[in-house]
């Protein structure tokens, strides 16, 4: 597959359910090719960590669209190539839930890549694989906990894990939207012998 959804989610409180912002980069035959990252009104309310992560404050997302409004136009570009995320189970975890929450269906399972696992493979050397470490040790720019520039850091840090050999198709799972879960991986059956 040759093209590539980064994105990337900030939440606005520890239920998980809904986002304050998101950012998406579209990667395509090993170039970004369109960016996009947008405030979202979370219509819950903000915790104080979450404040002081993100800097994504009521005020801030005042008058920006709510989840409901945005996804007709994202759920085209996440449907449009296979989505990564850095840690990536939380950003699907995070997706999934705001579906649920706005009783938004989309689909029961989607195909997905993390590139903190594939990072681990690609520069087993580091100390940890955390995407401010990565993005440090690799050159890449990051304004961390800011949903563009961690979408557009996830694309440029997928595009170097390839560069260094790594194949995103062996690293695909599967998250069950309505259980909020990855899937466990299939396991070859044994091959059968031929009795002599």
């Amino acid at each position: 597959m040759a093209r590539y959804i980064a994105f990337d989610v900030e939440t606005p409180n520890r239920a998980n359910d809904r986002i304050s912002a998101i950012g998406i980069t579209v990667v395509e035959n090993g170039a970004v090719i369109q960016q996009y990252g947008t405030l979202v009104d979370p219509e819950v309310n903000f915790e104080a960590f979450h404040m002081q992560l993100t800097g994504i404050t009521p005020d801030k997302v005042a008058g920006a669209p709510n989840f409901w409004q945005l996804w007709p136009q994202i759920a085209l570009v996440l449907e449009s190539g296979l989505l990564v995320a850095h840690n990536a189970p939380f950003d699907m975890g995070v997706l999934a839930r705001c579906l649920w929450a706005y009783g938004i269906s989309w689909k029961d399972q989607v195909a997905y890549a993390c590139t903190c696992q594939l990072a681990r493979r690609c520069f087993p050397q580091l100390e940890n694989h955390k995407l401010d470490t990565l993005c440090e040790s690799l050159g890449i720019f990051l304004d961390h906990h800011r949903a563009e520039s961690d979408s557009a850091a996830c694309a440029q840090l997928l595009l170097a894990c390839q560069r260094s050999g790594a194949k995103v198709e062996d690293a695909i799972k599967l998250y069950d939207m309505r259980r909020f879960a990855t899937l466990p991986a299939r396991r070859a059956a044994p091959k059968k012998t031929a009795r002599l």
